[in-house]
Protein backbone atom coordinates (compact mmCIF):
# COMPACT_ATOMS: atom_id res chain seq x y z
CA UNK A 1 0.00 0.00 0.00
CA UNK A 2 2.62 2.57 0.70
CA UNK A 3 4.65 1.57 -2.15
CA UNK A 4 1.36 2.07 -4.23
CA UNK A 5 1.08 5.61 -2.73
CA UNK A 6 4.52 6.89 -3.68
CA UNK A 7 4.41 5.80 -6.93
CA UNK A 8 1.31 7.62 -7.73
CA UNK A 9 2.53 10.94 -5.93
CA UNK A 10 5.92 10.63 -7.79
CA UNK A 11 4.48 10.23 -10.71
CA UNK A 12 5.66 6.80 -11.93
CA UNK A 13 2.11 5.84 -14.13
CA UNK A 14 1.34 9.39 -15.54
CA UNK A 15 -2.38 8.11 -16.73
CA UNK A 16 -3.53 6.85 -12.88
CA UNK A 17 -1.29 9.93 -10.94
CA UNK A 18 -3.25 11.96 -13.58
CA UNK A 19 -6.84 10.51 -13.07
CA UNK A 20 -6.40 10.39 -9.22
CA UNK A 21 -4.83 13.99 -9.06
CA UNK A 22 -7.73 15.27 -11.36
CA UNK A 23 -10.94 13.75 -9.42
CA UNK A 24 -9.34 14.52 -6.27
CA UNK A 25 -8.98 17.79 -7.64
CA UNK A 26 -12.25 18.14 -9.42
CA UNK A 27 -14.13 16.44 -6.24
CA UNK A 28 -12.73 19.68 -3.88
CA UNK A 29 -13.69 22.14 -6.49
CA UNK A 30 -17.03 20.38 -6.20
CA UNK A 31 -17.00 20.66 -2.71
CA UNK A 32 -16.40 24.60 -2.92
CA UNK A 33 -19.49 25.24 -4.59
CA UNK A 34 -21.85 22.60 -3.18
CA UNK A 35 -22.79 20.73 -0.04
CA UNK A 36 -21.04 17.34 0.40
CA UNK A 37 -24.57 16.21 0.24
CA UNK A 38 -25.03 17.31 -3.63
CA UNK A 39 -21.61 16.06 -4.53
CA UNK A 40 -22.12 12.76 -2.96
CA UNK A 41 -25.84 12.62 -4.12
CA UNK A 42 -24.50 13.20 -8.19
CA UNK A 43 -21.36 11.08 -7.57
CA UNK A 44 -23.60 8.19 -6.86
CA UNK A 45 -25.88 9.39 -9.43
CA UNK A 46 -23.48 9.28 -12.28
CA UNK A 47 -21.94 6.03 -11.15
CA UNK A 48 -25.74 4.09 -11.11
CA UNK A 49 -25.89 6.17 -14.64
CA UNK A 50 -23.21 4.39 -15.75
CA UNK A 51 -23.69 1.25 -14.24
CA UNK A 52 -27.05 0.88 -15.14
CA UNK A 53 -26.42 2.01 -18.82
CA UNK A 54 -23.64 -0.63 -18.95
CA UNK A 55 -26.21 -3.20 -17.75
CA UNK A 56 -28.66 -2.77 -20.13
CA UNK A 57 -26.01 -2.63 -22.94
CA UNK A 58 -24.80 -5.83 -22.35
CA UNK A 59 -28.53 -7.06 -22.43
CA UNK A 60 -29.15 -6.24 -25.24
CA UNK A 61 -26.20 -7.55 -26.93
CA UNK A 62 -26.65 -10.55 -25.58
CA UNK A 63 -30.22 -10.41 -26.67
CA UNK A 64 -28.76 -9.36 -30.04
CA UNK A 65 -26.35 -12.60 -30.08
CA UNK A 66 -27.79 -14.69 -28.55
CA UNK A 67 -25.61 -15.44 -25.84
CA UNK A 68 -25.88 -16.50 -22.36
CA UNK A 69 -23.12 -14.29 -20.43
CA UNK A 70 -24.69 -13.83 -17.91
CA UNK A 71 -24.32 -10.58 -15.53
CA UNK A 72 -21.69 -8.12 -16.74
CA UNK A 73 -20.97 -7.48 -13.08
CA UNK A 74 -21.05 -11.14 -11.89
CA UNK A 75 -17.11 -11.28 -11.44
CA UNK A 76 -17.89 -8.11 -8.85
CA UNK A 77 -20.52 -9.36 -7.39
CA UNK A 78 -18.54 -12.26 -5.95
CA UNK A 79 -15.91 -10.25 -4.06
CA UNK A 80 -15.99 -10.73 -0.50
CA UNK A 81 -15.88 -6.88 0.90
CA UNK A 82 -16.64 -7.63 4.55
CA UNK A 83 -13.99 -6.28 6.85
CA UNK A 84 -12.88 -9.19 9.31
CA UNK A 85 -12.41 -8.98 12.88
CA UNK A 86 -8.56 -8.85 13.16
CA UNK A 87 -9.00 -6.18 9.84
CA UNK A 88 -11.43 -4.13 12.57
CA UNK A 89 -9.56 -4.91 15.90
CA UNK A 90 -6.22 -3.67 14.00
CA UNK A 91 -7.46 -0.30 13.10
CA UNK A 92 -9.43 0.28 16.30
CA UNK A 93 -5.74 -0.38 18.03
CA UNK A 94 -4.28 1.89 15.71
CA UNK A 95 -7.09 4.74 16.23
CA UNK A 96 -6.98 4.47 20.16
CA UNK A 97 -2.84 4.51 20.10
CA UNK A 98 -3.17 7.44 17.71
CA UNK A 99 -5.79 9.20 20.06
CA UNK A 100 -4.12 8.78 23.06
CA UNK A 101 -0.79 10.02 22.19
CA UNK A 102 -3.02 13.20 21.10
CA UNK A 103 -4.17 13.11 24.05
CA UNK A 104 -1.17 12.91 26.31
CA UNK A 105 0.70 15.45 23.86
CA UNK A 106 -2.24 18.14 24.12
CA UNK A 107 -2.32 18.02 27.92
CA UNK A 108 1.83 18.31 27.94
CA UNK A 109 1.49 21.29 26.04
CA UNK A 110 -1.43 23.19 27.72
CA UNK A 111 -0.38 22.09 31.34
CA UNK A 112 3.11 23.69 30.38
CA UNK A 113 5.16 20.71 31.34
CA UNK A 114 8.03 22.24 28.94
CA UNK A 115 7.71 26.08 28.64
CA UNK A 116 9.61 25.80 25.63
CA UNK A 117 7.30 23.75 23.95
CA UNK A 118 4.58 25.29 24.95
CA UNK A 119 5.59 28.97 24.09
CA UNK A 120 6.23 27.23 20.36
CA UNK A 121 2.45 25.42 20.72
CA UNK A 122 1.50 28.56 21.05
CA UNK A 123 2.89 30.82 18.27
CA UNK A 124 1.66 27.84 16.08
CA UNK A 125 -2.26 28.33 17.46
CA UNK A 126 -1.43 32.13 16.75
CA UNK A 127 0.14 31.74 13.25
CA UNK A 128 -3.18 29.23 12.65
CA UNK A 129 -5.60 32.51 13.82
CA UNK A 130 -3.99 33.94 10.59
CA UNK A 131 -4.27 31.37 8.22
CA UNK A 132 -7.44 30.43 9.22
CA UNK A 133 -8.70 34.14 8.50
CA UNK A 134 -7.17 33.87 5.05
CA UNK A 135 -8.23 30.34 4.08
CA UNK A 136 -10.95 28.01 4.56
CA UNK A 137 -10.16 24.58 5.16
CA UNK A 138 -11.51 23.35 2.34
CA UNK A 139 -8.78 25.55 0.89
CA UNK A 140 -5.97 24.52 2.37
CA UNK A 141 -7.09 20.71 1.80
CA UNK A 142 -7.07 21.48 -1.95
CA UNK A 143 -3.28 23.38 -1.84
CA UNK A 144 -2.82 19.88 0.62
CA UNK A 145 -3.41 18.05 -2.47
CA UNK A 146 -1.88 20.22 -5.51
CA UNK A 147 1.38 20.06 -2.88
CA UNK A 148 1.16 16.19 -2.51
CA UNK A 149 1.38 16.03 -6.08
CA UNK A 150 3.89 18.66 -7.33
CA UNK A 151 6.44 18.65 -4.36
CA UNK A 152 8.03 15.23 -4.28
CA UNK A 153 8.44 15.85 -8.26
CA UNK A 154 10.18 18.83 -7.75
CA UNK A 155 12.32 17.94 -4.95
CA UNK A 156 13.30 14.35 -6.77
CA UNK A 157 14.67 16.80 -9.43
CA UNK A 158 16.43 19.75 -7.61
CA UNK A 159 17.09 17.79 -4.52
CA UNK A 160 20.98 19.11 -4.46
CA UNK A 161 19.72 22.74 -4.26
CA UNK A 162 16.65 21.91 -2.14
CA UNK A 163 18.75 20.52 0.61
CA UNK A 164 21.22 23.43 0.83
CA UNK A 165 18.91 25.99 1.35
CA UNK A 166 17.17 24.14 4.20
CA UNK A 167 20.33 23.31 5.51
CA UNK A 168 21.22 27.15 5.46
CA UNK A 169 17.61 28.28 7.01
CA UNK A 170 17.68 25.47 9.90
CA UNK A 171 21.16 26.65 10.59
CA UNK A 172 19.40 30.21 10.88
CA UNK A 173 16.42 29.02 12.69
CA UNK A 174 18.78 26.58 15.21
CA UNK A 175 20.93 30.16 16.29
CA UNK A 176 17.85 32.30 16.52
CA UNK A 177 16.45 29.88 18.58
CA UNK A 178 19.14 29.00 20.49
CA UNK A 179 19.17 32.78 21.47
CA UNK A 180 15.63 33.08 22.75
CA UNK A 181 16.50 30.08 24.82
CA UNK A 182 19.51 31.57 26.50
CA UNK A 183 17.97 35.05 27.14
CA UNK A 184 14.15 33.38 28.58
CA UNK A 185 14.94 32.02 31.94
CA UNK A 186 13.99 28.60 32.21
CA UNK A 187 13.66 27.75 28.92
CA UNK A 188 16.56 25.96 28.63
CA UNK A 189 15.80 22.23 27.33
CA UNK A 190 16.84 19.43 29.95
CA UNK A 191 19.38 16.88 28.06
CA UNK A 192 17.64 13.81 27.53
Amino acid sequence: MGAAAIDLLYWRNVKQSGAVFGSVLLLLFSLTQFSVVSVGAYLALAALSATISFRIYKSVLQAVQKTDEGHPFKAYLEVEIALSQDQISKYADKILLYTNTCMKELRRLFLVQDLVDSLKFAVLMWLLTYVGALFNGLTLLILAVVSMFTMPVVYEKHQAQIDQYVGLIRTQVNSVVGKIQAKIPGAKRKEE
